[in-house]
């Protein structure tokens, strides 16, 4: 979480998290090499050498699906979250058996080359104006370049040096790269006269992933859309009922401005926080408390229920709101303090039924 470049903290989670990926690279290699085959007199007919470039390359395919697949899954159901939290873990992954599908496909069809191999595979098909033989594998290279660019700069050190702004613009070129090895499997498959199975493989990741976002983006959409309940006397904003919050959680509320606020309750006390998170903007609200820190779910980032603080030596803010309780109902002042502004969490026991007295007065303090 600081700005300087640090060696990747390991930690039983995600030893566990790349345990895994690893050990489904391996089995899916050996069992496409073994099975595919078997299953298709198409692919039975092809050299050992194509068959493992095959395999590595359908299995890039399949991970760059995956990884796209995972952030509306943790919308969608908070069980997908733990797939996320270590999403850059699986990126470079993708990046890795996507390297080895294009080193394969170098050192079998240009091996003996005259020329460089990259430069004989930019100049040995240049028939761009014809679909039957248009030269699929830029595609193919157009996409390894940025997966390769989001691999090296997946570390925390390139979103604090480029500002998370700028690091997200560029990670959402995952899109593109997708876009690009669509076209590069699909043309590459009516070129080469590969098995149906390539079409209904291409066909069922497009599906999948146009509906999980269509689903994610509709309840978002609907989310943004509702109108903020506002308190007439002080234009403070209803964001739900008290009961409605489980301990060690928080309920989201949208602010007239847009912005979203992320109430927290534990030990009897309610926090309204940001639900931006100052690292990727991830919703710190769907996330939960641990150890007496809201988490966000992530990446895992902390902070202090107070004034919106991470816990020392790191120095990440988020925006924290004065809140109250009237009768049942959780309300939120819809300009935020100043940065690191202290204010103590709301007391549950002593909510009001009717006008609260004034809130607190706030204090600064040192993130």
């Amino acid at each position: 979480m600081s700005t300087a470049y640090k060696p990747v903290g390991w930690n039983r989670n995600k030893l566990i998290y790349d345990a895994v990926l690893l050990a489904g690279v391996v089995v899916y290699i050996l069992l496409y090499l073994k099975l595919a085959p078997l299953l298709s007199p198409s692919v039975r007919a092809v050299d050992t050498p194509i068959l493992r470039m095959r395999a590595f390359g359908s299995l890039a395919f399949l991970l760059l699906t995956i990884v796209l697949a995972m952030g509306p899954l943790a919308r969608l159901d908070p069980r997908f979250l733990p797939l996320l939290y270590n999403r850059r873990h699986f990126g470079v992954l993708t990046a890795a058996v996507a390297f080895t599908h294009a080193m394969f496909v170098l050192d079998w069809y240009f091996a003996f080359s005259a020329t460089p191999k990259l430069t004989a595979l930019f100049t040995s098909n240049t028939s761009f104006g014809s679909l039957a033989g248009f030269p699929f594998e830029v595609f193919g290279v157009f996409a390894l370049v940025i997966l390769i660019v989001l691999a090296a700069t997946s570390h925390d050190f390139w979103l604090s040096f480029l500002s998370p702004a700028v690091w997200k613009a560029i990670h959402m070129s995952v899109y593109a790269a997708y876009a690009a090895v669509v076209l590069h499997v699909g043309l590459g498959a009516v070129i080469g006269g590969s098995s149906p199975m390539a079409a209904v493989f291409l066909g069922a990741s497009l599906v999948a992933l146009s509906v999980l976002h269509l689903l994610a983006g509709r309840r978002e959409k609907v989310i943004d859309e509702a109108a903020p309940r506002i308190e007439a006397e002080t234009g403070w904003v209803d964001v739900g009922d008290l009961h409605g919050i489980e301990e060690g959680r928080a309920i989201i509320g949208v602010l007239p401005q847009g912005e979203r606020v992320a109430v927290f309750r534990f030990k009897g006390r309610l926090s309204a926080l940001s639900n931006l998170c100052s690292h990727q903007n991830g919703p710190i609200g769907e996330g939960k408390i641990v150890l007496g820190f809201a988490t966000c779910p992530w990446h895992g980032y902390q902070y202090r229920l107070e004034d919106g603080c991470a816990p020392p030596p790191f120095r990440e803010r988020v925006r924290k709101y004065r809140m109250k309780v009237v009768g049942t109902r959780v309300l939120v002042d819809p300009v935020a303090v100043p940065l690191g502004t202290r204010i103590e969490p709301f007391t549950i026991a002593e909510a009001p039924s009717a006008s609260p007295p004034p809130t607190s007065r706030p204090t600064r303090t040192s993130p």
